[in-house]
C-alpha cells in the first residue's frame, strides 16, 4: 500500500508552533493549491491543505516560514476522527510531512510582504563580463 502526497502552494498564514507535553515539536500550516483546470466559468479554484510537521522539520518550517511563502511539501495524508462538543463524529485531513523544500527566498514570494530584501545578495544584477572572457564550453 501507497501513502504518499506531493503538494506546491503558498501559506495562506504563518506557521503555529507548539509542543506536546513530553516537548516535541509540532507545526501546523495550511497551503493554497490551485486546480489544474478552469471551471465553467473560465476560473481556477483553489484548494486549502491543512500541514503538519513534527520535530526538527517543525522548528525549522516556524523559523524560516511566513504567510505568502512558496513551498513544496512531501508527506502522507492523515485522517483522525473525534467527536465534537455537540455530539458529532468529525474527521480532519491533513498532510504529515516528511520533507518540506522552501521554493522562493524571504521577502521575494510575490505574496504580502514580497518585494526585495534589502542586502539581498540574490537580487543583485549580473556582472558584466567583457569580450576578453572565454567563453563558457558547453
Amino acid at each position: 500500500m501507497l501513502n504518499r502526497v506531493i503538494l506546491i502552494g503558498r501559506l495562506v498564514r504563518d506557521p503555529e508552533m507548539r509542543y506536546t507535553p513530553s516537548g516535541i515539536a509540532s507545526v501546523r500550516m495550511s497551503i493554497a493549491v490551485q486546480r489544474p483546470f478552469a471551471n465553467q466559468q473560465g476560473e481556477r479554484e483553489t484548494d486549502f491543505i491543512d500541514l503538519r510537521a513534527w520535530r526538527k522539520l517543525a522548528e525549522t518550517c516556524a523559523a524560516h516560514l511566513k504567510k505568502g511563502r512558496l513551498i513544496a511539501v512531501e508527506g502522507r495524508l492523515e485522517v483522525r476522527s473525534f467527536d465534537g462538543q455537540d455530539g458529532q463524529r468529525r474527521r480532519v485531513y491533513e498532510v504529515v510531512a516528511d520533507d518540506v523544500r522552501f521554493l522562493d527566498r524571504p521577502g521575494t514570494s510575490g505574496g504580502p510582504g514580497g518585494g526585495e530584501v534589502e542586502g539581498d545578495p540574490y537580487s543583485a544584477e549580473p556582472e558584466d563580463f567583457g569580450e576578453d572572457d572565454e567563453p563558457v564550453p558547453f
